[in-house]
């Protein structure tokens, strides 16, 4: 799973509820041809990178390659069920990576272009917010 190895502080806060604005970097293909951009605002969980890159490795079969844009660093802390109020924040139970619309997800490079739309097509499906397919050709 993404996880960050070792942070400065080990909980934190919520920062507001909204996710507000736009992408302002990481919104231009770097590495590859096609990518996978978000167009609304959404927390992104590890679990989630994890299960959509699985999708995209199994469709690109084993040629090409892939580019994870977005790290999970911000944990996100749960309090067991049935726990009065009070005594104090709970544990970490997992990261997330805060997305703003126009933000590039996931790249990919070295396959041909029916390939890629279907991987990412496939990717997009395990991600909690609606994505479109970008390229560079």
């Amino acid at each position: 799973m993404l996880t960050p190895a070792k942070t400065k502080y080990r909980k934190a806060q919520k920062g507001g509820k909204k996710i507000l604005g736009v992408s302002c970097s990481g919104n231009t293909l770097k590495f590859g041809s096609f990518g996978l951009k978000a167009l609304e605002p959404s927390k992104l969980n590890s679990k989630q990178i994890e299960s959509a890159r699985k999708v995209i490795t199994r469709y690109m079969k084993r040629s090409g390659k892939l580019w994870i844009m977005v790290f999970p660093h911000t944990p996100v802390t749960i309090k067991p069920a049935e726990v009065r109020m009070g005594s104090g924040k709970g544990n970490v139970e997992y990261y997330i990576a805060k997305i703003k619309p126009g933000r590039i997800i996931f790249e990919i490079d070295g396959i041909d272009n029916e390939s890629a739309q279907n991987a990412l097509l496939k990717a997009s499906s395990k991600l909690p917010f609606k994505s479109k397919i970008i390229n560079n050709l």
